[in-house]
C-alpha cells in the first residue's frame, strides 16, 4: 500500500469528511488502512510494559554514582524517552532492579530478597564488570558475578560503563520484553553447546532441572 505525502489541511479536511460520514468506499477503505494498526492483546500489553518500567532506587558501589548520570541527570542519554524515569523507592512498586556495583558475599541476601519482593513480571540488569563478574574484585568477600543468585536478564560490561552502553543495554532490555529480543552471540554463530557445564570436565556436571530446562532452550532454538 503506498501512502501518498499530505499536508497537515489535507489530513484535517479528510478527517472532517470521516467524521460527516462522507468518505465511501475506496476512499473510506484507503483513509482506515492508514490510521488503523491491528495487533493481539499480548503485544500491546508488552509494548506498554517495555516503554513504562519502573526501576528500583537501588544502588551497591561506585557504579551506583554513575548510573543517575548515564540515566536520569544528563539531558543527553534520559530515560525519560522511553518512559522508564519513575524510579521508585520500594521494591514493591518496581518492576526493574539495576544491580550497579560489586556485589559483597553479605549483601547478596538481601539483593535477593528485593529482587523477590518486586512485581511481576521482573527485570534486572547487571550494570558493569563488578556485578557481572566480579571485576577486580577476585577475593573471597565479592560474588563472581550476580547471575549465581539470582536472575539476570541483561549483562552491561564495562568499569563505569559508557551512558551510550547504558542506553543500548536498556533498548535491548526492551526488545525483550516486547518479545523480539536479539540474538546471543551463542545464537548468532550456532555456538550452543559451549557453556562451561555443558562442555563436561571436573564440577561441571549440571543439575538434572537445569539439563532439561537447557535441552527445553535448544529445542525453541531449534524452532
Amino acid at each position: 500500500m503506498e501512502v501518498e505525502r499530505q499536508t497537515m489541511r489535507d489530513r484535517q479536511l479528510r478527517a472532517r469528511d470521516m467524521l460527516r460520514g462522507d468518505l465511501e468506499g475506496e476512499e473510506l477503505e484507503r483513509y482506515v488502512e492508514e490510521k488503523v494498526v491491528t495487533t493481539n492483546f499480548e503485544k500491546l500489553l508488552n509494548w506498554g510494559r517495555a516503554n513504562s518500567c519502573f526501576p528500583l532506587t537501588f544502588g551497591l558501589a561506585c557504579c551506583a554514582i554513575e548510573a543517575p548520570i548515564a540515566l536520569v541527570g544528563s539531558p543527553r542519554y534520559d530515560l525519560a524517552r522511553f518512559g522508564a524515569e519513575a524510579l521508585r523507592a520500594s521494591p514493591r512498586q518496581a518492576d526493574l532492579i539495576i544491580l550497579s556495583g560489586r556485589v559483597s558475599i553479605k549483601m547478596a541476601p538481601v539483593v535477593r530478597r528485593l529482587y523477590d519482593q518486586m512485581l511481576e513480571p521482573k527485570w534486572a540488569i547487571s550494570m558493569g564488570a563488578c556485578s557481572s563478574s566480579g571485576g577486580m574484585f577476585a577475593n573471597y568477600a565479592v560474588v563472581q558475578g550476580a547471575d549465581k543468585f539470582m536472575p539476570i536478564d541483561l549483562h552491561i560490561p564495562g568499569c563505569p560503563p559508557r551512558p551510550e552502553a547504558v542506553m543500548y543495554g536498556f533498548n535491548k532490555l526492551q526488545r525483550k520484553i516486547i518479545g523480539n529480543p536479539d540474538q546471543g552471540w551463542r545464537q548468532r554463530y550456532n555456538a550452543s553447546g559451549t557453556e562451561e557445564w555443558a562442555r563436561g570436565g571436573p564440577r561441571s556436571e549440571p543439575s538434572p532441572e537445569a539439563a532439561v530446562a537447557y535441552e527445553e532452550a535448544r529445542g525453541l532454538i531449534r524452532a
